[in-house]
């Protein structure tokens, strides 16, 4: 069954309970959600913001109910949604406007006050679209919800039209090895990932999700908006996954049970939370980023639920695997939690390991490239044929990470593709370049915050050529940190960059959701690569 359809079932079979609550006081029963879904749809077709020219609408809002409502009334009126990541810059977003052919902007007063933009697109308030809504309206939608039965609201809405390949959403990838890509995510792309969690773990009826991942991130998008309506649970939002106090007032207050998260937020709410706030945890799951066992461990001590690890891509819609925790699986006979590794293939995908150049599946426990395949996988870059091609070969997504599997067939992510640097001929693992430097700085490598990041430049003798983008370290200089490394013989020389090609900043750049912004680095090399050479010319006198 696809998302809009599981929408309806899970609101209708909570008619007179609880189903979406937010920090901004929104508190919706099942009926009275559906009820506002099909008044949002009503007022976005009569408003001209759903028209026939128009095959997208954006959306600019925080996980809210109000957020739940824009993407289901967009998807209710036969239109695919784009969720706009806020903390774009307007010439950033606008640029996704332009690939998606975007003339209207699903947004709020309140929300455009905390963060203005100055678009092309024509923004339209929900709390305007709101008051346009006569009792008429309300009370149409109303007998809508309540009285007809699903299949017969999926006939009125178009919904028993709806085919597997037919475009739901775009989401634009974070950017952090390149310009952001449109991916485009079908019907069937997201009913794959929900019937994959649906076969794997246990749902209890007093379950309540806590949504705090934003929309316009294929985690956020698939775990916070649309599987608690898949697997019909209860789910609250905050619209700041940073706003730790007000995070921890709302799992008391609703007593959250599941946590779908990243680890660098697992961390925030380990330092600023209390016990009592997530009392009644039973289910963390985190992604995004590596979960170090020395946080899973601490964060399971304070609140009596072990994180597990899930892995995907926003090109896999996103999950491709995940661990399930004993008491959670509906496969008590088989273990299905491995710490360390990113859990099984889910349910319907296949994944292989190859050699990155040959292509030919390596052995169990050897490193290789992780392809995927299944339902899961996107339709496609928008408007970018090329780039589909080059990631996607016979139904294989190339995911671009380096993984083993073991015989148990449990995946471990050992790398970036792009965080390995040829160099000599030797396959060069930035990350661990990185935790031999903090190992020597006296910082413990699993800590989130970061001290160094190793990035790489065109080198014409080498293919390669490593640079360390580093905070202040006070008297420790390059050159210290290079003669203790070649000291201690824990690198191979290849390995170890030279105390030229350090480089001081104020911070090492990171994503919204606390990963390493690789452009971002690779920009500061390479700017750092022109500089050097201007100046070179400039004493040489060739300026």
């Amino acid at each position: 069954m696809f998302p809009l359809q599981n929408f309806i079932r899970t609101c209708r079979s909570r008619l007179f309970r609880r189903q979406a609550a937010d920090s901004t006081g929104m508190d919706l029963s099942g009926g009275r959600l559906l009820t506002a879904a099909l008044v949002t749809r009503r007022m976005l077709m009569r408003s001209g913001v759903v028209n026939n020219n128009d095959a997208m609408i954006g959306v600019l809002l925080p996980p809210s109910v109000g957020a739940v409502l824009a993407n289901v009334g967009i998807g209710l009126s036969n239109k695919a949604v784009v969720n706009l990541n806020y903390t774009f810059t307007s010439e950033c977003v606008e640029t996704c406007l332009r690939a998606c052919a975007i003339s209207h902007v699903l947004t709020s007063r309140k929300f455009l006050k905390r963060r203005p933009f100055e678009l092309s697109a024509k923004l339209v308030c929900i709390e305007d679209l709101s008051l346009q809504a006569t009792w008429r309206d309300k009370l149409v939608c109303g007998l809508a919800a309540y009285g007809l039965p699903s299949f017969l609201l999926d006939r009125m809405l178009g919904l028993h039209r709806t085919q597997k390949d037919d475009l739901m959403a775009v989401l634009f990838t974070s950017g952090t090895t390149a310009d952001p890509k449109g991916v485009m995510l079908s019907h069937g792309n997201l009913a794959a990932s929900t019937d994959a969690i649906r076969q794997l773990y246990r749902v209890r009826k007093d379950d309540v999700v806590l949504g705090i991942l934003p929309f316009f991130h294929a985690f956020g998008y698939s775990a916070a908006l649309w599987l608690p309506f898949g697997l019909n649970m209860t789910v609250v939002y905050h619209v700041d996954p940073f706003g730790t106090k007000a995070i921890g007032q709302l799992a008391k207050k609703y007593h959250v049970t599941v946590l779908f998260s990243t680890p660098t937020f697992l961390k925030l709410y380990l330092r600023r939370c209390q016990p009592e706030d997530f009392a009644e945890l039973d289910l963390a799951i985190v992604g995004a980023e590596r979960l170090e066992a020395s946080l899973a461990k601490s964060f399971s001590e304070k609140f009596g639920a072990t994180p597990v690890e899930g892995y995907g891509t926003t090109e896999l819609s996103p999950w491709a695997s995940v661990n399930v925790p004993a008491h959670r699986t509906l496969s008590p006979l088989q273990v299905n939690d491995r710490p360390g590794s990113v859990g099984r293939p889910a349910p319907g995908v296949q994944v292989r390991v190859v050699d990155p150049e040959s292509r030919a599946e390596v052995g169990i426990g050897e490193q290789g490239l992780l392809l995927v395949r299944g339902a899961n996988v996107m339709l496609g870059y928008l408007n970018l044929p090329d780039k589909t091609d080059e990631v996607i070969c016979d139904g294989w997504y190339d995911t671009g990470d380096f993984a083993k599997l073991d015989a148990d067939g449990f995946i471990t992510i050992t790398g970036r593709k792009k965080r390995f640097s040829k160099i000599g001929g030797e396959m060069v693992p930035h990350a661990t370049v990185e935790n031999a430097i903090e190992t020597l700085l006296g910082n413990d490598p699993s800590d989130q915050q970061r001290h160094v990041a190793v990035t790489a430049i065109p080198d014409a003798h080498k293919g390669e050529r490593l640079i360390v983008i580093h905070v202040p370290w006070g008297d420790t200089s390059a050159t210290d940190i290079v003669k203790r490394l070649l000291d201690t013989n824990d690198l191979p020389a290849v390995w170890i960059p030279k105390p030229i090609d350090f480089i001081e900043v104020y911070e090492i750049p990171m994503t919204n959701l606390g990963k390493l912004d690789l452009g971002a680095l690779n920009r500061i090399a390479l700017q750092r690569k022109v500089d050097a050479v201007a100046s070179h010319n400039l004493e040489s006198g060739n300026l």
